[in-house]
């Protein structure tokens, strides 16, 4: 599985003007970003930059399960995640997606997360990690299995425990091994680890051939 690093962020203040259909656009925005109300705006913001409109010109609904669509652009598959102070978005065409990011700054009952979400075998092997490895691998797997259930529009409702992963020795996610028969076969789904800043890990996933990846960190102006 790819690891992609701060490094391979561009740092930009505008969104491309052009969205190639064989790629996808993620950005990610660290400072004071970190609340719902301006998640919401700052969506409306990156959406605009590609629909070539006002924010508030930007129309949004929600699915069934509280994935937001673009109901005038159904071309466009896009998906946000916040956590800390950090904003994660992704955005193709024809491509439905998902992403997640989280912060190592906010500590979590690892452990007892684990055994209450993910599969047996994947608590196991976080429960054989160093005690202060055991935090960071816990949240990179977190972090995978989100983006591939929100790529799916259900979130976490769908059951984390009903995908799963090959980990390293360090309880590193190598590889989707098992999913669900209702979300295809596992070799059908990409999957891109993210660290797109010191103290925090991410993910990206779709289901779907390979795609070019671009990605940016806002500067702002």
């Amino acid at each position: 599985m790819r690891c992609l690093s701060e490094s391979e962020f561009l740092a930009s203040r505008h969104a491309p003007v052009e969205l190639d259909q064989g790629e996808i656009h993620v950005w990610f925005a660290a400072g004071a970003h970190g609340t719902s109300r301006i998640a919401g705006d700052w969506l409306r913001q990156r959406l605009a930059g590609y629909l070539g409109g006002a924010p508030a010109q930007v129309r949004l609904e929600r699915g069934e399960h509280g994935k937001p669509f673009l109901p005038d652009r159904p071309d466009l598959h896009f998906n946000l995640t916040h956590s800390g102070s950090a904003l994660l978005f992704a955005i193709a065409r024809s491509q439905p997606l998902g992403v997640d990011i989280e912060t190592y700054a906010r500590r979590r009952p690892a452990l007892e997360l684990a055994r209450r979400f993910f599969g047996a075998a994947e608590a196991d092997a976080l429960a054989l990690l160093d005690p202060a490895r055991q935090q960071s691998a816990f949240l990179q797997l977190w972090s995978c299995k989100e983006a591939v259930v929100k790529a799916l529009g259900r979130g976490i409702g769908f059951g984390l425990d009903r995908l799963a992963f090959d980990l390293d020795e360090r309880g590193t996610p190598e590889r989707l091994n098992v999913i669900d028969s209702s979300a295809g076969a596992a070799a059908e789904w990409q999957i891109v680890r993210l660290q797109p800043a010191p103290g925090y890990c991410g993910a990206l996933a779709w289901r779907g051939p390979a795609l070019r990846l671009r990605l940016f960190s806002l500067v702002d102006p």
